[in-house]
Parts: structure tokens; C-alpha cells; sequence
């Protein structure tokens, strides 16, 4: 058997699966892997980000007896970073801004939006900056000849969402620019750290915001990161969905499973240790109701609904714990340029989709709408392409940091004289904001409260305010949009009672279910207290409701 003698198993920037469910996944194979091998297969977990080293060596060891170890092996002499932070307003500034500088050597660009990506490249091209492009929807053909171009190259940039953060080979970098900002002081220090690997060369960031809500967050993370602060990395909760698709997955490699003998394989798992009894045994019922497992003579296999879900290509559906949208497939001639999706093709009557694709603008030729594939050609004009994109929630630390930065901390890093004068107006907009507190703002423009607690706690605070809130809206991370028409007696009062009252989960959606792979073998009660559990953040909550609130009236 392939895997009998397997005594290791590495994982390379092991912080990257544990927050998500492909780290459930990565474990439940690795409990696979060691009764296949008949012993322990010794874990190595590698990671240059991590704020909870001792807590993810533990979960990464799993049901292993081993003695669980922290090797940190600090530099030997630490190098202080070149951080700068610029104001740039707008994309096409952003490109004359890095066609301009470092010339002559090879610059990775961070962007966090394939959309912008895409914008931002052709934008180059335009000012005649040898560019190349990497992101998830640009097919893997086209991703590789660009970066293997690119490290070949000397006087070149190359822009990439996330996709080029985890250590992809693409050469030595001389310069890391950051279009806005990421999301944690992870992703920051990651980024930073494709730089400075040569000897007698530096680590180094530009950051170019193109909004003041921009400016704000990559402020807030370089104060965080001259804080020594990493995100801890906690791993989420129940995963229930993944205890169904590892059971599919085992009746299908040992042709049938015994309705209780999966546990010899995985149930020691500590996602699925951790499971009430009760709730696993009403997940394996209802899939065999619905026909999902087909049970005889106490053996599980997949039933008929089960094949038609999972089946197609040869069960890749189990291959993988995510729910990916469908994209259209973009064909010049035989060769695959990569994917968009279906909005990109939403135009104006009698005009014709110009798609942006690989750095390159795309006329749209024929679409075939059962296969999904769209035939295109070079274009002069210029295009633009869309891709489903969610609202990302902040940890409260970088939500009370960029309260911190509003309230005049200083950042510590070379601004330019744009982004100074850029903050100094942001903060003399938010003069009332202050450290440590909350603040119910009346202006002209609206009504809201400033929590900073962050996207997933504000769901929450939302939800328990009622009718002095305004329900409808799309979520914020520093504040919540209150009804205009609420008296400032009513608001105080829905907050003071927050203290007081039990905390409700969250509300799920319909739409959070069905992005829930493999939801389809979850009876619905369980998918949404799932959900739920993991959209709660009591910490953000606790947080809002603790602090003093103020009432602030501007121009009035």
C-alpha cells in the first residue's frame, strides 16, 4: 500500500489550514495516514506566524501520544524593516506611483480583490511596465508562465492576490508593495517576508491606500505589527460537515464502512472528539434517511442521492471542504486564460462583454451558456471582469486599533507627506473618538453606533438592538447604522439592557447554509447551529457592551 511506511508527515505554513476547515480535513487524513501505517506518523508543522505556537502544536498533533514541541529559532540579528505608507487614491495612481519607483528591479504586488488585480495590471501595461499576473481565476497554464517569466526577469512586477503569499517560488524579490491592506498582521508579516532574504538586503512594505478606510487599516496593522501582535489561530468550531464528508470518503476507500467502525479511523479526532454523541448519531440517521448512506447489514456506503451529489468525476467533490461558485471557463482559440463570472458577461442592450483577464482586455466572441465557456479575443478597448467577493470580518485587536490610530497614535513608519495629510484629515473628521470608549454619533449624513468591535460581534449587537437599529444594510466592522428616527433615551437603554441580557446566536442566513459544503447531509437545525457558533464573537460583543458609551452630535 502507498502510505504503509509513512512515518512523517510536514506541513508547511501549517497557519494557513488551521483557521479554516481544510484543517479538519488535514487532520482527519492524518488520522487515516497513521492507521494506515499502524503507528503514530510523527507531525512537523512549519510557520513564521503565529501567535499561538503552543495551542497549534497541540491541535496539529491531534489523538497522537507524542510529546508535543515548540522549536522558535529567532534571527540572528534581527533586521528592522523598511515600512512606508502612501496615499494614492485611486488605482491608476497606484500603478504610476510603482511604474515610477524601483526601477530596474523585480516588485511583487499584493492586491486583494481579483477584480483589482486585474485593473491594476492592465494599468501597468498601459504605462509599458513589463507585468504579470497571478491569481485563483487565471488559469494554472497562464499562472505559471507568468510566474516562471517573472523569475526570470530583473526589471519587472508581478500582481497576485493571496495566492503568491505562501512562499511560491517566483525568485528573488526586491520590493513588496501592498495595494490597501490585508486583513491580519499574518498576511502583513508574510508579504513582507517574500523580501529581505538576500544578505546585506532588507525586509520592506510599501503600502499605497486608494481609500481613507485603506489608509486607516494599514495603519492600524503596522501599529499592531511594532506591538509584536500575531493573530492567534483558532480553529473552528463543530465541524459536523466535515464528520459526513470523512465518512462518504471512508465507505468509498474501504468499500463500505462499518456503521460504527469509522470511529477506529477518525473518531479520535479532536474536532470530532469534541461532538456530542447525540448530534453525531442524528448526522449519520439523516443521511441515511435521505439516502445520502445506504446502510446493510451494519455497513455504510454512499447511497443513491449520496452518488449523484459527490459523484461526479470520480467523487472530486469530496476532494475538497469548499463551495466554489460557478465561473465561466474564458477560451482564446485552444488555450484556457482562466475563469469570470457570469456578471462579467452583464452589459448594456447591443454592447458587447469586454472581459479583463491575465493583465490582458478580452472581447467576448460567443458564449456557450450550458457549458459555461466563454471564446474571446485580443481587444483594444478596455474591459472588466467580477468575481463573487464577501465582506471581511476584523479581529476586534485591529478594529481597536484603528480607533487607537484615529485617536492620534502615531504610526510607526515613514509616511509620505500625502498620507499625513491624508490622516490628519480622517482624524479631523473622527475628533470625537476615543480610546477605550464606544460612541453614538448623530451627524447629518446619519446615525450610527461606533462599536469598533468588529463584523461578526456587530451581527450580533445588531440583531439584540431590534428596532432602533437599522436591520437591513450591509454589515460594518467599526459601527452599527441606527434608525434615524430613534431617541437618543431609547438607544442608551437597548445598550445598557445588552449588558444584562443572554446572548443569542447570531442570525444565519439561508444563503450561509447553502455556501456550507456539504450542508446537503446536515439536518437543518444542525447546519445552523454550526453557523452560528461560528458567527459568534463574544469576545467583540462583551467588548461594545463593557466599554462607556458616549453621545456625540456633530454640526448641529
Amino acid at each position: 500500500m502507498l502510505f504503509a511506511n509513512i512515518r512523517c508527515a510536514i506541513v508547511d505554513e501549517v497557519h494557513s489550514f488551521a483557521g479554516d476547515d481544510r484543517g479538519w480535513h488535514l487532520l482527519s487524513l492524518l488520522e487515516r495516514l497513521s492507521r494506515i501505517s499502524g503507528q503514530p506518523v510523527q507531525r512537523l508543522g512549519l510557520s513564521a506566524t503565529i501567535g499561538n505556537p503552543e495551542q497549534l502544536g497541540s491541535w496539529l498533533a491531534g489523538s497522537s501520544p507524542a510529546e508535543r514541541q515548540v522549536i522558535s529559532v529567532p534571527a540572528a540579528t534581527p533586521v528592522q524593516p523598511d515600512i512606508q505608507l502612501d496615499y494614492v487614491g485611486t488605482i491608476a495612481n497606484a500603478a504610476r506611483v510603482i511604474a515610477g519607483l524601483h526601477r530596474g528591479e523585480k516588485r511583487l504586488v499584493f492586491v486583494d480583490s481579483r477584480a483589482r488585480v486585474e485593473e491594476l495590471a492592465a494599468e501597468l501595461r498601459r504605462l509599458r511596465v513589463d507585468t504579470y499576473v497571478s491569481h485563483s481565476s487565471v488559469s494554472l497554464d497562464e499562472r505559471q508562465r507568468a510566474e516562471a517569466a517573472f523569475a526570470e526577469g530583473s526589471d519587472c512586477v508581478i500582481v497576485a492576490t493571496s495566492t503568491l503569499e505562501l512562499g511560491i517560488d517566483v525568485g528573488d524579490l526586491d520590493r513588496v508593495i501592498q495595494i490597501d491592506a490585508p486583513t491580519s498582521v499574518a498576511s502583513f508579516l508574510q508579504r513582507m517576508g517574500r523580501t529581505g532574504r538576500r544578505p546585506g538586503t532588507t525586509p520592506n512594505m510599501l503600502f499605497l491606500a486608494t481609500t481613507d478606510e485603506a489608509l486607516l487599516r494599514a495603519a492600524a496593522l503596522i501599529c499592531l505589527r511594532s506591538a509584536d501582535f500575531v493573530e492567534p489561530i483558532v480553529p473552528p468550531p463543530l465541524p459536523y460537515h466535515i464528520l459526513a464528508q470523512q465518512i462518504m470518503a471512508l465507505s468509498l476507500q474501504e468499500g463500505g464502512i462499518g456503521r460504527h467502525r469509522w470511529r477506529e479511523w477518525i473518531g479520535a479526532m479532536p474536532g470530532f472528539a469534541a461532538m456530542d454523541e447525540a448530534d453525531i448519531e442524528q448526522i449519520v440517521a439523516y443521511m441515511l434517511d435521505e439516502a445520502i448512506l445506504f446502510e446493510d447489514g451494519g455497513v455504510l456506503s454512499l447511497g443513491l442521492v449520496g452518488e449523484v451529489q459527490f459523484g461526479w468525476r470520480n467523487f472530486m467533490e469530496l476532494f475538497s471542504v469548499f463551495t466554489s461558485p460557478p465561473l465561466f471557463k474564458v477560451m482564446h482559440g485552444r488555450s484556457e486564460i482562466g475563469e469570470v463570472h457570469r456578471a462579467s458577461f452583464e452589459v448594456k442592450q447591443n454592447q458587447v462583454p469586454i472581459l479583463q483577464l491575465g493583465g490582458r482586455d478580452w472581447v467576448v466572441k460567443h458564449i456557450d451558456w450550458d457549458a459555461r465557456i466563454a471564446y474571446v479575443e485580443p481587444s483594444e478597448s478596455h474591459g472588466r471582469s467580477r468575481w463573487p467577493g464577501d465582506a471581511r470580518a476584523l479581529r476586534i485587536e485591529f478594529c481597536h486599533a484603528i480607533r487607537d490610530v484615529l485617536a492620534g497614535e502615531a504610526v510607526p513608519a515613514k509616511l509620505s507627506q500625502r498620507a499625513e495629510a491624508e490622516l490628519a484629515d480622517i482624524r479631523e473628521q473622527f475628533a470625537w473618538v476615543e480610546r477605550g470608549t464606544t460612541a453614538v454619533v448623530r451627524t447629518a449624513a446619519g446615525y450610527a453606533w461606533w462599536t469598533f468591535a468588529g463584523l461578526l460581534a456587530n451581527a450580533s449587537l445588531r440583531a439584540e438592538m431590534g428596532e432602533v437599529a437599522r436591520q437591513d444594510g450591509r454589515l460594518q466592522n467599526l459601527e452599527i447604522a441606527l434608525e434615524s428616527g430613534a431617541e437618543s433615551i431609547d438607544v442608551e437603554r437597548r445598550i445598557a439592557a445588552l449588558r444584562d441580557t443572554p446572548r443569542l446566536p447570531p442570525p444565519v442566513s439561508d444563503d450561509a447554509v447553502e455556501g456550507l459544503k456539504f450542508s446537503r447531509c446536515l439536518p437543518l437545525p444542525t447546519a445552523v447551529k454550526l453557523l452560528a457558533t461560528r458567527l459568534s464573537d463574544h469576545a467583540g460583543f462583551e467588548s461594545a457592551v463593557s466599554e462607556p458609551t458616549r453621545f456625540v452630535t456633530i454640526g448641529e
